[in-house]
């Protein structure tokens, strides 16, 4: 959110997706605007204090929370996009005092209500209906319909068991056992999710809103261009870089897909690249921010409540996967480059690397903070905390206009919270879909559907479990695409011998994959906006671009040194052996290594990365062969063309 002479309400954390979503957030004035400035306001305040001061117990947390992320929606968000988007409609008012009202029944009588666990009175039927009700329009209208139809399924599902057929089936539970179950229990609507929403979430996003008033989206592209710009198709190794940056703290891949593309896009279309490939290498790489440490899509402090384990232990073992998938777009922007002749940026057009820190280097300062917070064994929340506090300090070292005065400040503050909302509609509706696999017992039954489908054998579970983690995640936020997914088809994977934090991930790469897979690719969308291109042709090479993404799943599944389990050695060699996977891989899909490939050895090239998916040493000694000498093969055909012809002499 931002304000525009002090009385506009636009989309926030600035610069988040304004252009996608442009349209559906209502544009309010006068004293409605400041009505919903001051919830937005009263919501950062709160969650500032409790991470100052610590939790509430945790329905009193999730309770607030929701109140005022749920109210929001029904404020900001209009029922169509017909309606008017200057003023909030008089059942808008309504809907949001309802859901207040749901929250704050929670809130005054919880002591009553947990006496009388498993013995709901009317009250609690009718409000758990209604707030189930609720949940699903507010979820609906700030996501849209696939994540509402998910959790209307599931209502369905739980309601009429007896009818499903084989495996499905079960005893069926009324609406008088549900609706209490999924409103008064942590796990319905205020389960883990919310939870996580309610105390990290939330957090983060506040972090990047504050970054981003800091002047750090422009600071990034700037040091993106001044590390790459002079090498070999440097603009789009640039649009790369600053798009992993940006992800560090971005819970988007769409807000990360415009608010660096609006940048890189034109300049890699200025250096040569095509509309198509640009908009591609932007989606891929903002994609790639959503597995990308430390905020990874808001996923991680989810994984880490599902695990039981540290956040800090998910951090660690995603570093080296999210690496290898910005190395691998790197590397298909540098074949790409070459195969095109694309050149890098002169030493007048990119900046200096001296520079750019020169003047932003204390823009690192929270982010490097809040990784040493947390390898020190400092919880999520007081990490975040300091660092935002840190973040405040230290714009004074900066430029004028990027310093946090008292104005800037309180405008963040009004932006982090509206930037939280849809990300606590998708935890608040995923928790009426775990909700109903916990009271049905569903979960287990898809386990020992995956089982059987695969007959027991591991990658052909592991690509069912791909092709349902990219439907389910289509159009889904990244947080509830991983709630779903790894609810259903991680405890398959177990039972199968993949190591908890392997499946977890590997259903969190498939799902955040589908920000980049046709038909409902919303990352390739926005970045195809921009570059004014065929939105289905960006997809299409988008996929193509962030192939690798599809790889590095599979390679630490079968061999979890990618993951930081192991002796450094044994991290190190199998880091080693992944880079020469996606080397190959990258080379033979855009058909140049050092110069174009022909077929025998694009083929050759494509064949490395399948040798190198589960570890053995003669296969890996293969797939570098493969490597060296496709190299070799066109080091000596390049040097015998450009060997001068020998003269014809006569005697």
């Amino acid at each position: 959110m931002t304000t525009e002479n002090n009385t506009t309400l636009e989309h926030s954390p600035p610069p988040l997706e304004k252009e996608v979503i442009e349209g559906r957030r209502r544009e309010l004035s006068g004293w409605q605007y400041w009505v919903v400035a001051g919830i937005a306001l009263a919501a950062s305040l709160f969650h500032l204090y409790t991470a100052a001061f610590g939790l509430l117990s945790a329905m009193y947390q999730r309770g607030v929370h929701w109140m005022f992320m749920g109210s929001l929606i029904f404020l900001v968000y209009p029922v169509s996009k017909s309606r008017p988007k200057n003023k909030i409609d008089i059942w808008d008012w309504v809907l949001a005092a309802l859901m207040a009202g749901g929250c704050l029944n929670i809130l005054l009588n919880w002591d009553a209500i947990a006496m009388r666990e498993g013995m709901p009175i009317a009250s609690d039927i009718y409000i758990g209906t209604m707030m189930i009700i609720l949940v699903i329009e507010a979820g609906r209208r700030s996501m849209g319909w696939p994540l509402p139809i998910v959790a209307i399924i599931a209502t369905i599902y739980a309601l009429f068991g007896p009818y499903f057929p084989g495996v499905l089936a079960h005893g069926g539970f009324p609406l008088e056992e549900l609706a209490p179950f999924q409103y008064l229990r942590t796990d319905g609507i205020f389960g883990v999710p919310l939870g996580v929403s309610a105390s990290f979430i939330f957090l983060f996003v506040l972090f990047g809103a504050i970054l981003s008033v800091t002047g750090a989206g422009q600071f990034f592209i700037d040091l993106s261009l001044a590390l790459t710009g002079r090498s070999q198709g440097g603009p789009g190794k640039a649009a790369v870089v600053a798009s992993g940056l940006m992800g560090t703290v971005s819970g988007s891949s769409v807000a990360n897909a415009v608010t660096t593309g609006a940048f890189t896009i034109p300049l890699m279309k200025k250096a040569g690249y095509t509309s198509n490939f640009a908009g591609a290498v932007v989606a891929a790489s903002s994609t790639g921010g959503q597995v990308m440490p430390p905020v990874m899509g808001a996923a991680a402090f989810i994984m880490a409540q599902f695990l039981g384990i540290s956040y800090w232990d998910i951090v660690v073992a995603a570093a080296i996967p999210a690496t290898l998938y910005f190395i691998s777009i790197i590397a298909m922007v540098h074949f790409r480059a070459g195969k095109r002749g694309i050149q890098s940026l002169t030493e007048e057009t990119a900046p200096k690397v001296g520079k750019v820190l020169k003047e932003g280097w204390h823009l690192l300062l929270p982010i490097i903070t809040l990784v040493i917070f947390l390898a020190l064994g400092y919880s999520a929340v007081k990490a975040v905390f300091w660092s935002i506090v840190l973040m405040v300090c230290v714009s004074w070292m900066g430029k004028p206009q990027y310093r946090m005065t008292p104005k800037r400040l309180l405008d963040a503050l009004i932006a982090g919270g509206m930037g939280a909302v849809e990300v606590a509609a998708a935890c608040a509706c995923s928790g009426l879909v775990i909700g109903v696999i916990g009271i049905t017992g569903i979960g287990l039954a898809f386990s020992s559907f995956v089982i059987s489908l695969s007959q027991g054998i591991l990658p052909l579970a592991l690509i069912l479990t791909m092709i349902g983690s990219i439907i389910l995640g289509m159009g889904v936020p990244t947080t509830a695409q991983y709630i779903i997914t790894s609810t259903l088809a991680a405890p398959a994977l177990f039972q199968m011998g993949v190591p908890l934090m392997s499946a977890h991930l590997f259903c969190l790469y498939f799902g955040v994959l589908a920000d980049v897979t046709p038909p409902v690719a919303l990352a390739t969308y926005a970045a195809a906006g921009i570059a004014k291109s065929n939105a289905m042709k960006t997809g299409f090479t988008a996929l193509v671009t962030a192939m690798a993404g599809f790889l590095v799943p599979f390679m630490f599944v079968y061999n979890p040194h990618l993951l930081f389990q192991g002796n450094i050695l044994q991290v190190a060699f199998s880091f080693v052996t992944a880079l020469m996977a996606i080397i190959g891989l990258s080379a033979g899909v855009q058909g140049y290594y050092i110069a174009p490939l022909s077929v025998p050895e694009r083929i050759a090239l494509l064949i490395v990365p399948f040798l190198l998916i589960v570890p053995n040493l003669t296969t890996d000694i293969l797939a570098l062969a493969l490597l060296v000498g496709v190299y070799l093969l066109q080091k000596m055909k390049a040097k015998r063309n450009a060997s001068p012809a020998p003269e014809n002499t006569q005697s």
